[in-house]
């Protein structure tokens, strides 16, 4: 177990950093703009209609292998950068296709165990699209944990 699942899942920290984990979507979901911000709104309004708690309860059942991936790039910042001269979301950003991708990880192998056809079908049209969200999300992912490491 590393530093951020040692910190983030603390039964202390836990409650918080996912409630600011969901503030954090809520707040991403908000800013997005165009055409594709519309539907983006729009769906997560209907599901949010349907099921209030989803957030949450999504971000409670991810988290432990959100910060698992988290925990790698934060132990490689750790390492690599002097801390007064690069902040954890302006490092992140600048791998943020790598992050992207290694926390789409997670839900890849969701879906790869998934045996509904036209789920996964959905999910790989979408996948570009929500790489592009989780890249756009990446200075609020580091900010976040920054806080709660402090």
């Amino acid at each position: 177990m590393g530093t951020l699942s040692e910190t983030l899942l603390a039964d202390d920290k836990r409650g918080k950093v996912i409630e600011d984990s969901c503030r954090l979507i809520d707040g991403e979901v908000a800013a997005k703009s165009g055409i594709t911000g519309l539907l983006i709104k729009g769906g997560y309004k209907a599901f949010k209609a349907v099921k209030p708690t989803m957030v949450h309860e999504a971000v409670t059942f991810l988290l432990p292998e959100f910060v698992g991936v988290m925990d790698r790039h934060y132990a490689e910042y750790l390492a690599a950068e002097p801390k007064k001269e690069m902040t954890l979301d302006r490092w992140l950003v600048r791998r943020d296709t790598k992050v992207a991708d290694d926390l789409l990880g997670i839900t890849d192998r969701i879906m790869d165990r998934s045996n509904k056809a036209a789920l996964k079908a959905i999910y790989k049209k979408l996948r570009p699209v929500g790489q592009r969200n989780v890249k756009e999300a990446i200075p609020g992912i580091g900010r976040l944990i920054a806080s709660h490491v402090k």
